[in-house]
């Protein structure tokens, strides 16, 4: 079977979970929610202060929206493993690279639309209630944290969706990610102060391109970049999974 009808059919099976157009509505609602009260709140309580971050305060959501994004790319990876449902979809689709691809490209695609819908949002709303603590909407980091916050919840899904299939399991696959951005980026960054290595890892880097005037290294876009090569390196160790593991 040939990647296109595979792709549609990975399509419909991703419309007919409820759980999964639930996550992506919970990734919109959590993160835009989220980022509109910490502008309402935080933002305005820090404005004026020096480290005062204007576009970084709209995108406050994200902390918690990249958890949503990781929920929704485990649960979409780990689905096809539920009853053994592997073993029926490879018989119908036995080119499991074909297979594998297929739904990775549907995680990535819903995953980027919801996503720069959020980001816009965040952005918008987020500048409104600053107020007059506002920045530029002309500012080019306007947009590159805009685009950047899409790429970077869906390379996060990516990075479940490739996780889960090496796992086969959901909540595994959550009991890892979600301590990896919650917990260690704050216990290396923040309290053991070993900054040079939290700076490198997925969440970290990555959410570097949603600041105005971004510190040190990585840039923005290279965060990006060490957030796919993460996000990649999950996708490898599930794609080597599938390959050599019997349903």
């Amino acid at each position: 079977m040939t990647y296109a009808p595979v792709l549609r059919s990975e399509w419909i099976k991703a419309r007919s979970l409820p759980s999964l157009g639930g996550a992506l509505a919970l990734l919109f609602l959590v993160t835009v929610g989220f980022s509109l009260v910490g502008s309402a709140t935080i933002g305005r309580e820090e404005a004026g202060e020096p480290e005062f971050d204007p576009l970084l305060i709209s995108f406050f959501g994200v902390n918690f929206g990249q958890v949503v994004a990781i929920t929704f790319g485990a649960l979409a990876a780990a689905a096809q493993f539920k009853n053994n449902g592997l073993r029926i979809w490879l018989v119908a689709v036995p080119r499991r690279g074909v297979f594998y691809l297929a739904g990775l490209t549907v995680v990535a695609c819903l995953t980027f639309v919801v996503g720069l819908a959020t980001s816009l949002a965040c952005f918008v709303g987020g500048q409104i209630l600053l107020g007059e603590h506002r920045m530029a909407s002309t500012d080019a980091a306007a947009g590159r944290a805009i685009l950047g916050c899409a790429v970077y919840l869906t390379l996060m899904a990516l990075f479940a969706a490739g996780t889960a299939t090496l796992l086969r399991n959901a909540a595994a696959t959550l009991g890892i990610l979600v301590p990896l951005v919650l917990l260690l980026s704050f216990v290396l960054g923040d309290v053991a102060g070993r900054s040079g290595v939290a700076d490198y890892l997925p969440d970290r880097a990555g959410r570097q391109v949603l600041v105005l005037d971004p510190l040190g290294s990585p840039g923005p876009w290279a965060g990006l970049v060490v957030t796919t090569v993460w996000a990649g390196a999950a996708v490898l160790a599930g794609w080597w999974a599938l390959r050599r593991r019997d349903c």
